[in-house]
């Protein structure tokens, strides 16, 4: 990758329940205005701009911008499941590498309902059709909501297969509320123990309900750019992006009869093995994570396909604190999706601000002491799977 792309400026809005948000064009206006505050620039400096979100209209990108200024540049409007704001990243990124922009935005938000999940339209084949299809031939099928089921029998499987303890979930959740604490962006910032979480009302087992993240209603946004813009404009806070990788489904989501692949571990495996190959690093070398939890047992599962934990010893890891400060890496400094809400659209964007504050240093209370290399993991299921390495300058 030309390593000459960075990140000159972030923004987010704090994450709020569904129902209780500013409408999308409001939430998405103020993000991309505080990403252009952040970098010291102006609406009309950017050249492209790619906007997320999972529930809307096809021209919400439209609507939102044409409040900042309507500069005639071109908008891109994209979907792509839970992993559409660092989608909206890579498409940015790509459009400043390539030349066809010296500074593009990555903007994603969403506004929730109250009465989620939303009913499906069942005149057309569901996308997630295939996947519904491998995981129902493993675990068989319930009235459970669908990504509750599978990241349920995903914890069950690595708990059978490894021996790994539902407490160790509980841990995993109890960490991300320590985290949150000092996050004025999370939606949940009250701390909790290990047994608060296993005493939660279960889901499908091995979850509770404080082991999954919330829906929420948010926006984040992020600048692209390149060595050149940021030259010219002085820019001396930028973060550099070191290597990002998109993968979507392989064969061994459907075929591999195993629902932790399934439900993304191929995909997270084989982004982050593009990514560090492409950075010329290791897990090793990276400081801090932000990755997708959207569940307790995917964040444990997913330091495995990370690279942060050989196969079957994420609890390993959890057991001896490398996930949290004081320990080999920090993840998710935030509190991640299970603190911050998960407002499809804009997680994996929120994930890049967190990681660009920690690595300016500008992180307050939750500073990963002396952190120089970030990983940002967002995942969608049915499927795509981004991975991103970022470095201080």
């Amino acid at each position: 990758m030309n390593d000459s792309i960075h990140i000159a400026g972030v923004g987010r809005v704090p994450f709020v329940k569904p129902g209780g948000s500013p409408p999308y064009h409001d939430l998405g206006a103020r993000a991309a205005v505080a990403a252009l505050a952040d970098a010291g620039l102006d609406f009309m400096d950017v050249d492209q701009a790619f906007v997320g979100y999972v529930y809307g209209d096809s021209t919400c990108g439209q609507r939102t911008l044409y409040g900042l200024g309507m500069a005639g540049i071109p908008i891109f409007n994209v979907n792509n499941s839970c992993a559409t704001g660092a989608s909206a990243l890579v498409l940015a990124r790509q459009a400043v590498a390539s030349g066809a922009a010296d500074c593009a935005l990555a903007l994603g938000f969403d506004q929730l309902r109250p009465e989620l999940p939303f009913p499906r339209d069942v005149s057309r084949p569901a996308p997630t059709e295939p996947i519904e299809l491998a995981a129902e031939a493993l675990i068989g099928h319930s009235e459970a909501p669908q990504a509750i089921r599978y990241f349920a029998a995903a914890g069950a499987a690595h708990m059978a297969r490894y021996g790994t303890a539902a407490s160790s979930f509980a841990q995993v959740r109890a960490k991300a509320s320590r985290h949150a604490r000092h996050n004025p962006y999370a939606l949940l910032r009250r701390e909790l123990s290990a047994d608060e979480v296993m005493a939660s009302p279960a889901l499908s087992a091995p979850l509770t309900r404080l082991m999954a993240c919330p829906p929420a209603s948010g926006a984040a946004a992020v600048l692209v750019c390149s060595e050149a813009f940021r030259r010219r404009r002085g820019l001396r806070r930028c973060v550099r992006i070191r290597a990002q990788a998109m993968v979507s489904d392989r064969p061994a989501t459907l075929d591999a009869a195993d629902i932790i692949y399934t439900v993304g571990y191929d995909m997270s495996q084989g982004a982050a093995d593009a990514a560090y190959a492409m950075a010329g690093l290791g897990p090793e070398d990276v400081d801090v994570v932000e990755l997708h939890d959207g569940f307790a047992s995917n964040e444990l599962i997913t330091y495995e396909a990370l690279g942060l934990a050989a196969p079957g010893e994420g609890e390993r890891m959890v057991v001896d604190g490398d996930n949290t400060y004081g320990g080999r890496w920090v993840v998710n400094p935030s509190g991640g999706m299970m603190s911050m809400g998960h407002p499809p659209g804009a997680t994996g964007l929120a994930q890049c601000a967190e990681l660009v504050e920690q690595l300016r240093g500008e992180a307050q209370a939750r500073q990963v002491p002396a952190a120089r290399i970030g990983l940002g993991h967002n995942l969608g299921i049915g499927g795509a799977c981004v991975v991103s390495i970022y470095e201080a300058a």
